[in-house]
This record gives C-alpha cells, structure tokens and sequence, in this order.
C-alpha cells in the first residue's frame, strides 16, 4: 500500500527529476554541448572507390545567447579539423525563435562562417527561417534573401535550384541545391499564392549534363520521397531531430508520405541523412538530440598492393 508519505516522496523526486531534465535541455544541451556525427553510407550510384569527406553544418539559429558568435567560431574551428574535402551549409541561419537577448545580424554570422576552409569549397543553400524573416522577399515573392546576399559577400556561394560540377583527383561529380521548399509560407497571409515553396527539383537535376553521381542539397528532408535513384545522396537539415528525442522517436516530427524523417540516415531511392543542426526553433531547449556537425564518408580510398 503506498503512504502519503511515499506518495509526497515519490512526487518531490518526479519533480526534482524535472526541473534537472528542464534545466539540462535549456542550460546544458542546446549551449555546451557539441558532437561530431560520422556516418558512412554506400549510395549505389556511388562508386565505391570514390572517397569524399563532407562536412554538414544545419540550423545555426544564430543568436545571442543560445547561438553567439563565439560558440560559431568554435563550430567552424571544429568542422575545419575535420579536414573534410567539401564543407555544406543546410540552411537556417538566422534565429528561430523570439527567446533572445540579441538578433545577430546576417553580416556578422555570415563573416565568421567565411572562416570555413575545405579544397573543394563551402556550398550553401538557405532554409524556410532564412525566407520568413525577410519581409521583402515575402512581399515581392521570390528572393535573393538577406542571408541569401551576405553568404555570398562572404565568398560562400548559394545554390536555389542549381547545380554545380566538381572534381576530386580527376573524377567529377554533380552538387545541387534546392530551392526552400517552405519558403513564401507566410506570404499567404496577406497575398494569394499558388505555391509556398521556393524548389523546382526538376529544374534543377536538368542541370546535370553528364552521368556523374549527384549530391543534392536540401533544407527540409521531406522531399526525398520524390528524389530519383539518379542522385546518389541527399543531404537534409530543418528538423533539428525533433529537438526532443525520447528512445529514438520525435514526437514532434510529423509523418510525411508514411515517413518520419526526423533523424539520421535513411535508404530511399537514394540515400538520405537528416542532420540533428546546430540551433533551436520555437524553444531554447534541446533533450536527446545534441547540437551536432555532420560528417559524411563516401567511397572507401583503392587498396594499393
């Protein structure tokens, strides 16, 4: 038989245990803590003696003071030990939330991410925060976004439905960038519009002129489905792995096309990796999902008898 004195213990504890799981997902997770994430996928239409080493970076959410410019700084201090041969940058720079002491201007993230360094260049595309905040844009119905232009005065280069040819040691392949599939979401408050999004997938794979393999950059995940086996690798923020990750699930991360694409690495047609990011959305709070760099092997190097 349970006490009211066991019954008031039991209580207290639940309530400590939640006041620490509180404090720990605002103060410690979402701010101190930084992984790196290794993932070593075999795409199909990747040639398995193609190495490439990519670096992601989602969702910086920059912002005094879950996002500073300090805490940057570190994250590209990170990545760059990586000593990756591609740097990839998926979207959602500015912030995400209103709980803040300071909205960092994009001229300021965008000078410490110039800091990137890798032989095959740092690529961009931007996400749905990236459009939302630039009233202009919304307005006007089409970009360049303000993040989109200081990204590029940054000398990093940002991709809306192109696609780019590159080489390693002679061998080429293909880096697309969607457009945000999300992006002109809140323009259809205060004007008709017949689409939200910014992406054109098809337009986009039509600038690819040769068979060699393709990554695709896309801010949301939930496009995969759609994606043909002719990219071999889509490479996806936005989701932040639900921010709360309890046992594997996101409670917070709704099914698209019978699909949770919350977290990880997937097999669809082509092979999918939903980064964790780096910043919040809506809350200051991160629990099981901790700010993370991304790094992705392809290929393995050829054994040398």
């Amino acid at each position: 038989m349970i006490t009211r004195r066991l019954f008031i213990r039991s209580v207290g504890g639940l309530s400590a245990l939640g006041v620490s799981t509180a404090a720990y997902g605002v103060g410690i997770e979402p701010v101190l803590r930084l992984r790196v994430t290794r993932y070593h996928p075999t795409p199909r239409q990747w040639p398995a003696d193609f190495p490439l080493k990519i670096a992601a970076i989602a969702d910086v959410h920059a912002c005094d003071p879950w996002m500073s410019l300090e805490r940057i700084e570190d994250i590209v201090d990170r990545t760059n030990a990586l000593k990756p041969d591609l740097i990839v940058l998926l979207g959602d720079y500015v912030a995400g939330l209103h709980h803040v002491t300071r909205f960092i201007p994009s001229s300021e993230w965008a000078r410490v991410l110039a800091g990137l360094k890798a032989p095959l260049g740092v690529h961009a595309v931007m996400g749905n925060h990236d459009y939302w905040v630039d009233k202009a844009v919304q307005q006007a119905g089409h970009g360049p976004t303000v993040a989109h232009r200081a990204l590029e005065t940054a000398g990093i280069p940002v991709y809306e439905n192109d696609a780019v040819r590159l080489t390693k040691d002679g061998r080429a392949f293909w880096l697309a960038g969607l457009g945000d599939q999300l992006a002109f979401l809140p323009a259809r408050r205060f004007r008709s519009a017949g689409r939200f999004g910014a992406d054109d997938l098809t337009a986009t794979l039509a600038k690819v002129t040769d068979d060699a393999p393709v990554i695709l950059l896309a801010h949301e995940p939930n496009i995969a489905p759609r994606v043909p086996a002719r990219v071999a690798l889509q490479l996806s923020g936005h989701t932040h792995g639900g921010q709360v990750r309890l046992l594997g699930w996101s409670p917070a991360v709704s099914r698209q096309h019978g699909l949770r694409l919350a977290y990880g690495h997937f097999r669809l047609k082509c092979d999918l990796i939903v980064s964790g990011g780096l910043g919040c959305s809506l809350m200051p709070i991160r629990v099981g999902v901790p700010p993370e760099i991304v790094e992705v092997t392809l290929g393995r190097a050829p054994v040398v008898s």
